[in-house]
């Protein structure tokens, strides 16, 4: 089970659009033809669990086609993150995200579910979405839209904490190649005042505060277990 192979089944649906199609299809074919041409948001995440050997993990309970169940799903066992810009910082591709387009941020209000793709700046996600404009699209969501996401348990697939358990704590006055990777991510996140020079120096410690800021942890300028995924998060 993995993030990236879950985000692959998505990618290979966008463009995708009408109804009948073959994720409502498979969906009737267990569920009844009822679900033939009834929105299909819910019904392509559990195509693209399915197929991606995600199932378990993407739903806790078996096949969803109606978006507040799903979320309440997540909620019982403890990996649903409500919508705030805080939360929403610490997304992760390979989230579910729900969404409600009254932004009461209520599980029953939900009104549709992609799956975030790219976490960007601004408290906002770039995220697949099927049954958006009866189409399967790349979409930018903000906080504003969000009711929350849901984190599944993804083995194996998480390469972000993997990295981050091996890198070294970080700050001002240490030098070498770790530093070096700090100095390129930093210039990587619109920060060209900073130097790949392998000096953790006061530039960088400030451009570090400043990527802490945005990330919501404690800017203190250490790169340490809370810092390095934010670096780390793809844009």
């Amino acid at each position: 089970m993995s993030a990236a192979r879950m985000l692959s089944e998505a990618r290979k649906c966008i463009g995708m659009s009408g109804r009948p199609n073959r994720i409502t299809r498979e969906y009737a074919s267990r569920h009844g033809d009822e679900f033939l041409e009834a929105s299909w948001c819910d019904m392509a995440v559990t195509y693209w669990a399915r197929h991606s050997g995600n199932a378990a993990t993407v739903l806790p309970a078996g096949d969803r086609a109606y978006t507040p169940w799903h979320a309440e799903d997540f909620r019982k066992i403890g990996r649903w993150h409500a919508g705030t810009t805080a939360q929403l910082r610490a997304a992760r591709p390979g989230d579910i995200v729900f969404f409600d387009w009254d932004a009461t941020n209520r599980i029953d209000a939900i009104d549709h579910v992609g799956i975030v793709e790219k976490v960007l700046s601004g408290a906002r996600v770039q995220t697949i979405e099927a049954n958006t404009g009866d189409a399967c699209r790349r979409r930018v969501r903000d906080a504003s839209v969000i009711a929350g996401y849901g984190r599944p348990a993804y083995g194996g697939g998480d390469w972000t904490e993997e990295i981050v358990r091996k890198l070294p704590q970080l700050g001002k006055g240490d030098s070498g190649e770790h530093v070096e990777s700090v100095q390129g991510l930093l210039m990587a996140r619109s920060h060209p005042e900073v130097t790949m020079n392998g000096r953790f120096d006061a530039t960088t410690e400030a451009a570090v505060k400043a990527v802490q800021k945005w990330g919501g942890v404690t800017a203190d300028g250490v790169v340490g277990p809370k810092t390095w995924p934010i670096l780390l998060r793809v844009h």
